[in-house]
């Protein structure tokens, strides 16, 4: 693979412009392609198979007049007096004069006010479904209940809860942070924009692409502001690494071209090795087989292999055109002096190896007790009541739950079918007095048939809030209950319900996605390092960084603890598919620092050091890009920890924090401890399998023979 990468990178370099020009041609092509075919992306999240998902599509065929958006309007009394049908009225009004609402239905009608008769609920039904809402329909809901004076007017449901999060300021200062980091990494303004320009080429084509697609392919909300978090995370890290090795041959004196080469067989070898187990572990979400999750991780997968693209290629031909002036000045001019003081990566080497035992034993407690609060985490989907407290939403779920309780926010339907209209409402009867019944409920709607009499449904209120453990007890006593009555099928859906199905399946699969993704880890470490423990004791070391990551996302997210400082407005339950996402990103991007490391340590074994040495090598030559790396990670996923959107935010918090955890504490830390202890029995590795074991070559160990026999031997041109 290094002798392939060689090849390419030397031909990118000499074709520079063509290659830059084919880059910008593709990246022209692909933004009018999202101007003219981008759709919307939804906020839906959807489980074939499960009894929500089937009942949600029988209440769909059943009650097509139900198939549109839903809006709650929720109305309170400014005063201690009780509402009246002439103040609601205008409301109403509003409310069906929105442009596509079929209805708004008056609350005195439909008997939907409180006790006190100070609180009342307008739903409204759109024709359109959510992600069919234009945002004029969506601004003129919001409106509802301007000028009506003596009333707090609060629209809340679907169509104030949908759409994509807003990318802006917070994103814009990770990446400025990433452009300090490379400036003083590099010591040239050149090489950093010149890193941070490629990187953001990468980001936009593999952006473009991907909604270009959304007019085909139905995405979450939240699938293009991970895929734009990963593909400027990974791009910047990769052009990194790539333009750090080429100006270390640079500074050994070699040609230009030749070290464009070079450092694409060699570090750009390593960069395919990590793009892949990142796009492996993506694409590896649909093994868990639920749509939304597998559309996310692939769009995610195909802005990393982008970024791997642009690194490999765009790259080399972006160095052809600024040369040597990615080297600091004083280097460029002949003024280069030797370092008077011992690069701190030694230094470092040298006293986690005199202290290993210690700090080994510090590491590992210390990781393991940020993960006890691992073992309280709960999963689901996110709901109104931890979005931002100034948000459309929020302000009416709060509203709500002040009215009416916390219950209505998260209501259930049970969809009740059968043969003819006798039997569907002797069922429906039967399941509303055990419903009735059901700890956890607080009230049963009469049931609702439709106009052939085959269907019903049944809106049921839990006493408790969407995500409360209690409504999840009340969902599976419903079913348990209701799964008595004979003649009818009977399902319990709803947003509730269908937030509860997805969580307990995504729990369900974390294990075997976790066991997949470590065994993977061992497979492909063993290919790179030729070697047993190596592979066993970066698991080892990827379980030590998730179980610490969960914990302190837990402990943050759902118990509150310093929440503040992250924004968070009302801790609660993780969401659901966040355990799952987060060990796919992390498992990469740990096997990334994991290769710049290790590598290191076995080249200079395999040429004669002791594994002490060796070690302290691997650090000294590789920790400040790793570093730089690492920063560069924190401060693009730590941006999107400063927006509003929950779900956005807890996935940038945790993704800051596994990486800040695996880089500085596992590879820098604790791997040098465990590979000096280990010594020589690291690299042992049985012959019958070093036989079997492809040669991949990670760290081009036969481009320098080959390259000095006959540079010109590799090159394409």
């Amino acid at each position: 693979m290094a002798t392939l990468l060689y090849r390419l990178g030397r031909f990118s370099f000499h074709r520079r412009g063509r290659v830059v020009a084919v880059w910008l041609l593709l990246l022209a092509l692909l933004g009018g392609a999202a101007a003219a075919f981008s759709g919307s992306t939804s906020s839906e999240f959807t489980m074939p198979g499960t009894e929500s998902q089937r009942a949600m599509n029988v209440l769909r065929q059943q009650f097509p007049q139900a198939g549109g958006a839903t809006g709650t309007v929720v109305i309170a009394s400014a005063t201690a007096e009780k509402l009246t049908p002439d103040q609601v009225k205008p409301v109403v009004a509003q409310a069906a004069a929105v442009p596509g609402v079929l209805a708004a239905v008056d609350p005195f009608t439909a008997r939907s006010l409180s006790p006190d008769g100070r609180y009342a609920l307008v739903q409204v039904q759109f024709s359109a479904k959510v992600t069919d809402l234009t945002d004029a329909q969506r601004e003129a809901y919001e409106n509802v209940g301007e000028g009506v004076t003596g009333l707090r007017v609060e629209p809340g449901g679907e169509p104030v809860s949908g759409g994509a999060p807003e990318v802006g300021s917070s994103e814009a200062l990770g990446v400025l942070v990433a452009a300090v980091v490379l400036v003083v990494t590099f010591g040239s303004l050149v090489a950093a924009g010149m890193t941070m320009v490629n990187a953001l080429v990468g980001v936009g084509a593999g952006m473009a692409g991907l909604f270009a697609l959304t007019g085909v392919v139905e995405l979450n909300s939240a699938a293009p502001t991970l895929a734009l978090m990963l593909g400027l995370a990974v791009g910047i890290d990769y052009s990194l690494f790539i333009t750090s090795r080429y100006r270390q041959f640079l500074a050994e004196g070699m040609e230009a071209r030749e070290a464009a080469g070079r450092a694409t067989g060699t570090a750009g070898s390593a960069v395919v090795f990590a793009g892949v187990t990142v796009i492996i572990a993506l694409a590896g979400l649909s093994v868990v087989g639920i749509p939304f999750l597998t559309a996310m991780g692939l769009a995610a997968a195909a802005t990393v292999a982008v970024a791997v693209a642009v690194a490999l290629t765009l790259l080399p031909a972006v160095l052809g055109f600024v040369g040597e002036r990615v080297l600091p000045r004083r280097h460029r001019t002949g003024q280069a002096r030797q370092a008077t003081r011992e690069a701190f990566g030694f230094r470092w080497g040298r006293l986690v190896i005199r202290l290993r035992v210690p700090i080994l034993l510090a590491g590992v407690v210390a990781l393991g007790a940020l993960a006890l609060p691992m073992q309280d985490m709960r999963l689901a989907l996110p709901d109104a009541g931890t979005a931002a407290e100034d948000s459309p939403a929020r302000r009416a779920y709060d509203l709500t739950s002040e009215g009416f309780g916390p219950g209505f926010n998260g209501r259930l339907i049970a969809v009740v079918t059968a043969a003819d209209k006798e039997a569907t409402t002797a069922a429906a009867t039967r399941a509303a007095k055990l419903i009735t019944g059901t700890e956890g409920v607080l009230a049963v709607a009469p049931p609702q048939l439709n106009a052939a009499g085959t269907a019903a449904l049944l809106p049921v209120i839990p006493t408790a809030g969407p995500t409360d453990a209690a409504t999840e007890e009340a969902v599976h006593a419903i079913r348990d209950k209701v799964a008595t009555v004979t003649g009818a099928d009977i399902a319990l859906t709803g947003v509730t319900a269908i937030g509860i199905d997805i969580s307990e399946k995504l729990a369900d699969a974390l294990p075997v996605y976790l066991l997949l993704v470590v065994g993977l880890s061992v497979l492909l470490l063993m290919l790179v390092f030729r070697s047993i423990l190596v592979p066993v004791k970066a698991a080892a070391g990827f379980l030590l960084t998730v179980g610490a990551t969960f914990g302190i996302t837990v402990a943050v997210f759902q118990q509150g603890h310093l929440a503040d400082l992250v924004g968070v407005d009302t801790p609660g339950p993780l969401v659901s598919f966040l355990p799952i996402l987060l060990i796919g990103i992390l498992f990469g991007l740990a096997m990334d620092y994991q290769v710049f490391l290790v590598s290191r340590m076995r080249e200079d074994y395999v040429h004669g050091d002791t594994p002490q040495q060796a070690t302290v090598n691997g650090l000294g030559h590789n920790a400040r890009v790793v570093t730089a790396a690492a920063l560069i990670m924190i401060a693009v996923f730590g941006g999107f920890v400063l927006m509003p959107d929950p779900i956005i935010k807890s996935i940038g918090f945790a993704l800051a924090v596994g990486v800040f955890i695996d880089a500085f504490v596992v590879r820098m830390t604790l791997v040098p401890a465990v590979m000096s202890l280990l010594g020589r029995s690291a690299w042992w590795l049985p012959r019958r399998l070093d036989r079997a074991l492809p040669n991949l070559d990670i760290e081009g160990e036969s481009l320098a023979a080959a390259s000095a026999a006959s540079p010109r031997e590799h090159s394409l041109v």
